[in-house]
């Protein structure tokens, strides 16, 4: 499933795209229908007609890693070169040393009901993005002011 997201990379158009075949087992999982293989293979010529149907994005957002990650890190290069930024959601609390090479955006933590989303100060999870060729934790751009 694909769709076009203005709240989930801070002042980004994101067109955001489910990777199935998750690994992670968060307890209130709001797409567990992701564990499972389903869906047509992501390549660069899907990349590219999803991109054409959907103008104005400047990000594509990975909704997951899937099980292989090659074939993710390939997909995120080749998102840059197309001139997107390139964003993936993990569910882990860490990835490869190698992911921070290839992409512009990484949330990382798995979804703990207690600890609330993004948009909740006491949440768990963290979104990182490389600015100024540093990576920042930028997760407090989602805490509304009360």
């Amino acid at each position: 499933m694909t769709s076009v997201v203005l709240e989930e990379i801070p002042d980004r158009v994101s067109l955001a795209v489910d990777i199935s075949n998750c690994r992670g087992n968060c307890i209130g999982c709001h797409s567990p229908f992701l564990k499972k293989d389903i869906g047509r293979e992501l390549t660069p010529a899907v990349i590219d007609a999803l991109v054409a149907d959907n103008f104005g994005v400047n990000c594509f957002l990975f909704l997951g890693e899937g099980r292989d990650p090659e074939a993710l890190l390939d997909l995120a290069d080749y998102v840059r070169s197309k001139g997107l930024l390139a964003a993936v959601y993990s569910g882990r609390e860490e990835v490869e040393d190698i992911f921070w090479n290839h992409f512009d955006y990484i949330k990382l933590g798995p979804y703990q009901e207690a600890n609330g989303p993004l948009n909740n100060p006491s949440t768990n999870q963290r979104l990182f993005a490389l600015l100024d060729g540093r990576w920042e934790d930028i997760t407090y751009r989602f805490w509304r002011k009360q």
